[in-house]
């Protein structure tokens, strides 16, 4: 889907790694929530508290994924993460993406 409909935006930015990485929090009826952001070219490390789908709309990156090998993803294609782990990006080029918190 390419728009969301009937949801709360939080105002204040998910400021990451020196503002290299910036989301801002959407929150869906049902009570779930995504995040949109953006990030530059580097490397960031995360950690997760709920599985997490990576859907990278736009850019390329590396990704390595707790008990994987780095594996190349780029836009249109997404990527799962485990709860209560970690996982590293090397983004190649700025990309943007979508974040969705699964319960």
């Amino acid at each position: 889907m390419s728009e969301f409909n009937n949801v709360t935006i939080v105002k204040k930015a998910n400021v990451y790694f020196g503002g290299n990485v910036s989301s801002r929090t959407i929150r869906f009826a049902d009570g779930s929530s995504k995040t949109l952001g953006f990030m530059l070219p580097g490397e960031y490390t995360f950690n997760t508290a709920d599985p997490e789908l990576m859907e990278i709309l736009d850019g390329e990156l590396d990704v390595l994924l707790p008990g994987a090998e780095w594996q190349s993803v780029k836009g249109g294609e997404s990527f799962n993460v485990p709860a209560n782990s970690a996982f590293t990006m090397k983004v190649k080029t700025p990309s943007d993406y979508c974040c969705s918190f699964l319960k």
